[in-house]
């Protein structure tokens, strides 16, 4: 009934029968809870409520955490069937559902979450060690490693090494979760699949329904069957996975900072100075940004070339030719620096760097959430052809594709009929639902069409409704409207970016109670929208 299941894998457009039988517990929370708010319908015409929060670093983990808070306080918490979150909507869904059945004790969770998010931070040596961990633990190591030990714990405050899967009990009270990142080869290709899904159950493809059992993600395949175990990635590197937003090319200094302060922990007599190979790397970083930006190379290439021979105390030569590169021809210029990078790489490999040496290869060739790809070696018509070929793949933050999840939660058999839309993100606050409407309508998704009034470009209000004939409702929230922000929207945007240090506890608290706002001055509204979708159900 759940499709054809090659060995571990399964394709099929249908939901896991956990997560059937979860749905099932789940309706009948909701149902009673619409109950007591007089809101009245059938047992089997239980509307399907997806509350979705986007990306945005700091502002989406804290601004989610606090709407929660008023949605149970509205009695709407248990409404909710699915709760899904992109990039930093996720480290916030990562922290409630360490504490099962989170939702029937919402305030002392949050406050817990409040005070370790105000607390002091992972040390360098907690934070190195981890990145030790992850360098001998796996087949693939890639900046998401460094990304979950250097960054996310900078930011979270803590090195969450459980599992999705073994966080989930059966008897949950919670609303369904639903990770997303997206596939970085997918996006490039034409035809591709790139939106990824990752609940208690399985990850994968939500448009091509290609899923793998969750503690198998990860794992070597070939042919549909598990050859090669690894072990199941834990919440730090999931938490890194969907909330790498910086995996754009501009973000590498920032990385570089914080691996330079990570250098000072390696340990190995042996190692040559710190300095000299870190400049090597920086010249190689640099090198790489140059012929992206078609600049001409050669002064670090002499750089490079000169302290690799001090490195070497003049013993030994260079393997690889110098030779002119042709800057106009973009993709060879490309080809060039990947193999000069490998090189070097390679050549520097000779010192034991530990897992330094492996950090400047996915530094200068860029590789983020490097995985085994468990659709490779297969046949089935119904996945993109590219995606069948590939050994590995690779994962970044959903929100440089799309910065709310509505993807997963559009795949028809969840049937949703409400979707509540939280939108966090940094620019303008409509970008998203209409990046969602154009999509969807190229691929034959139904969604309503996004219309909004002119005068509401600049000054967004807090509540907004899309309806459409056969499509779910959307209720889309910006956090900054002029309702919470008065005539201060630019300045609270300002004051609130999504790349800056983690926030102290004031910061925290403000936008806190922003966010807050949104719900609580909008309970009534929420409530005609969920009974405006059960009179609809009641009649289709």
């Amino acid at each position: 009934e759940s499709g054809p299941i090659y060995g571990d894998v399964r394709i099929a457009h249908s939901l896991h029968t956990k997560e059937e039988e979860f749905v099932v517990k789940r309706r009948e929370i909701v149902f009673q809870s619409l109950q007591k708010h007089e809101i009245h319908c059938s047992q089997n015409k239980v509307p399907h409520i997806a509350l979705l929060s986007s990306g945005g670093g700091q502002r989406a983990t804290v601004g989610l955490l606090e709407c929660l808070v008023q949605l149970d306080k509205a009695g709407l918490l248990d409404c909710i069937l699915y709760l899904s979150g992109v990039s930093g909507s996720t480290w916030c869904m990562a922290s409630l559902y360490q504490e099962p059945d989170w939702s029937t004790k919402l305030e002392t969770v949050k406050d817990n979450i409040i005070k370790r998010l105000s607390g002091p931070g992972v040390s360098w040596g907690d934070a190195f060690a981890k990145l030790k961990k992850y360098y001998n633990g796996k087949d693939f190591f890639s900046l998401t490693d460094i990304w979950a030990a250097i960054v996310v714990t900078t930011y979270m405050k803590e090195i969450d090494e459980h599992t999705l899967t073994d966080k989930w009990s059966q008897l949950g009270k919670d609303p369904f979760p639903i990770y997303t990142a997206t596939d970085k080869q997918s996006k490039q290709e034409e035809g591709g699949d790139p939106w990824f899904e990752i609940s208690p159950h399985e990850a994968g493809y939500s448009l091509s329904g290609a899923f793998v059992e969750t503690s198998n993600f990860g794992s070597q395949f070939d042919n549909g069957s598990k050859k090669k175990h690894q072990a199941e990635i834990d919440m730090l590197y999931l938490q890194a996975l969907c909330g790498s937003a910086l995996a754009g090319e501009d973000s590498k200094e920032f990385i570089w900072g914080k691996i330079q302060g990570a250098a000072a922990f390696e340990d190995n007599p042996n190692s040559p100075p710190v300095e000299k190979w870190y400049q090597v790397l920086m010249d190689l970083v640099d090198m790489n940004l140059c012929v992206l930006n078609v600049k001409d190379p050669s002064a670090l290439d002499q750089s490079i070339r000169t302290m690799l021979n001090d490195l070497a105390g003049g013993k030994s030569q260079l393997i690889f030719p110098t030779q002119k590169l042709n800057l106009a021809d973009k993709e060879a210029a490309k080809l060039y620096m990947k193999q000069y990078t490998e090189d070097v790489c390679n050549y520097l490999s000779q010192f034991s760097l530990g897992p330094f040496g492996s950090i400047c290869r996915c530094m200068a060739l860029w590789i983020w959430g490097r995985n085994y790809n468990f659709l490779h070696n297969m046949t089935d018509e119904s996945v993109p052809s590219a995606l069948l070929r590939s050994e590995t793949r690779d994962f970044e933050d959903a929100g440089l594709l799309l910065n709310s999840p509505y993807f997963s939660v559009l795949r028809k058999e969840r049937d949703i009929d409400l979707i509540i839309s939280l939108d966090f993100s940094e620019g303008d606050p409509f970008m998203t639902v209409r990046e969602a409407a154009d999509r969807f309508k190229k691929l034959n998704i139904s969604f309503p069409e996004v219309n909004i009034p002119s005068e509401d470009l600049e000054k967004p209000k807090d509540f907004y409704v899309f309806k459409g004939q056969n499509a779910p409702t959307v209720i889309h929230i910006p956090l900054f409207n002029v309702v919470n922000c008065g005539d201060e929207v630019e300045a609270w945007r300002n004051k609130y970016r999504t790349f800056q240090g983690p926030y102290s506890a004031e910061k925290i608290t403000e936008v806190m109670e922003v966010a807050g706002k949104n719900i609580s001055n909008n309970r009534e509204k929420l409530k005609e929208q969920i009974a405006a979708v059960v009179g609809k159900k009641a009649h289709n």
